[in-house]
């Protein structure tokens, strides 16, 4: 597979994400996720994971929120600190504080944004 990055679906996802269009980023994703193979595969599925997560929370659901944004994080954890120009590890940080203030019941301020 060439770079994420160059890829239509997966900028257009990106787009999504930051937008915080997560059902719709998750579907561009999938699509994506279904036939790819290697790093890049477990990769995209840790993205996932985190819209899943985050549209969990747009929906009121904070127990499926943590869940898949604590798999996630466990799959982020080996893309740091930075996979295909992508800040892995931005994005794990903020993903990090996103799940404690999920977990203590605080609202949050706001959702990362993925940085290229």
């Amino acid at each position: 597979m060439e770079n994420l990055l160059t890829l239509e679906p997966f900028r257009r996802g990106l787009d999504l994400f930051n937008r915080r269009e997560f059902f719709e980023c998750h579907e561009v994703w999938e699509d994506l996720w279904r036939p790819s193979r290697g790093p890049e595969r477990l990769f995209l599925q840790a993205l996932i994971h985190f819209a899943v997560g985050f549209y969990h929370h747009q929906r009121s659901n904070p127990q499926g929120a943590a869940r898949q944004l604590r798999k996630g994080l466990r799959k982020l954890a080996g893309y740091l600190p930075e996979f295909e120009g992508i800040e892995t590890a931005l994005l794990y940080r903020e993903g990090q504080d996103c799940l404690q203030q999920i977990i203590s019941g605080l609202p949050l301020a706001d959702y990362p944004r993925i940085e290229c």
